[in-house]
């Protein structure tokens, strides 16, 4: 671990620094004491230093992490413009080692910022680590890069995806690549399909400046789940080393396209109306403040794509994702190809074998066919289930390990980012023209009536 580096929060009176940033220092800085590290917060509100030690302090306490908050109590505070180069210059003058500049601002700023850093003296070895969604299209993405690469080497820009930094995420490699049972089976001569699902019970949350030019498709399917789908299908690489790891993933997404090129048959969208989640009433998304409703803005997205390798020639991948729903935790299911002959004089159930990561709570089961108990000719369904924990670290004290320690295997290299929009482009395009309607779902429910009765297509061409 590196010991002499300035966390420089940029944005640190917002939300995403108070709710997830700083309780996931602290944890860090909990479970392991020997990690030093420097933290400076910089945001635009007039706050003096103890102030911003109180809101440290709290999140902290939030962890029970109230110890560690001696590592960071001489923590100081700035109010900076990041858009100006002055202001960078200055942030960046005072801190002690190595900076990290870690960009808790909205995408649009980041891109300011970025631009501003062209008229500053950065210090050899600076990293920045920039929040998701990286650009608003391929064209953007890649001026982004572009302009990052002028500003330092690839390996010191942390694209933050938090979804890596989850345990389950991880834990898919271990079991893909550390038992010959799974790794031999990992292709399509085994595999019909995959899906990968994340149902949001949350609605908007007070986020419609940037939800509502957004929608479920970029937020999460574009910045989250097809970096997950990467882990699943990329060829094993050599190590876990972020070189060879983010190779294999970035050759996967090169080789993904939307499902026989058809994004019309192969995606679909809809959004809720009002309706109760637990004991939450929800009023429709186009009521919510600061909703436009000529956006016709997505609460739920669903699309089906293709890894146009050896591996994978054929295997649909469903990714969806949605808010104010209750239907079951996140989880990756993948879905063997039934016995190719089943001897006759069985009776029962015969479906075909899955195997579910959950991301939340974090378990695997796999779904088998016996022989029942009563009568060994008739075929139960039983779930073979093991508990992989919820991992030492929340997602966020995962990326901040990696950032502080100049480790880029979770982060998202740049050519990946380029490529997960050009995947999901032709269902953007697609959308807008009105190709693909718009579907309606009242909030607490599984999703559209009509999308259960015709499920996403169950195999390719």
């Amino acid at each position: 671990m590196t010991a002499d580096t300035t966390l420089i929060i940029l944005g640190a009176s917002g939300d995403l620094t108070s709710r997830l940033l700083l309780p996931a220092l602290g944890q860090l800085l909990a479970r392991e004491p020997k990690r030093s590290v420097r933290l400076h917060g910089a945001g635009m509100e007039d706050w003096t230093d103890e102030h911003w030690r109180d809101v440290v302090h709290k999140a902290f306490q939030s962890m029970d992490a109230e110890a560690a908050f001696d590592a960071v109590s001489a923590t100081t505070y700035s109010q900076a413009d990041i858009t100006k180069a002055a202001d960078l210059q200055t942030l960046l003058d005072e801190a002690e080692g190595r900076p990290a500049l870690y960009f808790a601002v909205p995408p649009a700023v980041t891109e300011k910022a970025c631009v501003a850093l062209a008229d500053v003296t950065i210090p050899d070895g600076t990293i920045l680590a920039l929040e998701k969604p990286f650009g608003t299209d391929e064209a953007s993405a890649h001026r982004l890069n572009g302009q990052l690469a002028s500003l330092v080497p690839e390996e010191q820009v942390f694209r933050i995806d938090h979804f890596l930094g989850r345990s389950t995420v991880l834990n898919l490699l271990g079991v893909r690549f550390a038992n010959r049972l799974i790794e031999s089976v990992w292709s399509a001569d085994d595999i019909a399909a995959i899906t990968v699902d994340f149902p949001e019970k949350l609605g908007l949350e007070g986020r419609a400046g940037y939800y509502d030019t957004a929608g479920a498709l970029v937020d999460m399917i574009q910045s989250h789940l097809l970096q997950v789908m990467a882990f699943i299908t990329m060829e094993p690489p050599s190590s876990l080393d972020q070189l060879d790891l983010r190779d294999a993933t970035s050759a996967v997404l090169r080789a993904t396209h939307v499902l026989d090129d058809d994004p019309v048959k192969n995606s679909r969208r809809a959004r809720y109306t009002a309706g109760d989640v637990g004991d939450r009433h929800f009023v429709s998304y186009v009521d919510e403040p600061g909703v436009d409703p000529s956006h016709e803005t997505e609460t739920l997205a669903e699309m089906t794509v293709e890894v146009r390798t050896a591996r994978w020639q054929g295997v649909p991948i469903t990714l969806r994702s949605g808010k104010g729903l209750d239907a079951g935790y996140p989880a990756v299911t993948v879905t063997f190809k039934p016995v190719r002959h089943l001897p006759g004089g069985f009776v029962g159930e015969s479906d075909p074998s899955k195997l579910v990561f959950s991301l939340g709570p974090d378990t695997m089961s796999l779904e088998l066919n016996v022989n029942g108990a009563d009568d060994p000719l008739e075929l139960e369904r039983v779930t073979l289930a093991a508990d992989l924990g919820a991992g030492a670290l929340k997602a966020y004290g995962e990326v901040l390990s990696g950032i502080l320690d100049g480790d880029a295997m979770l982060a998202v290299r740049g050519d990946a980012a380029e490529q997960c929009w050009r995947i999901v482009q032709p269902v953007i395009d697609a959308w807008r023209q009105g190709k693909v309607p718009l579907d309606e779902y009242p909030a607490g429910s599984a999703g559209p009536e009509s999308w259960h009765a015709t499920p996403a297509p169950a195999s390719a061409g």
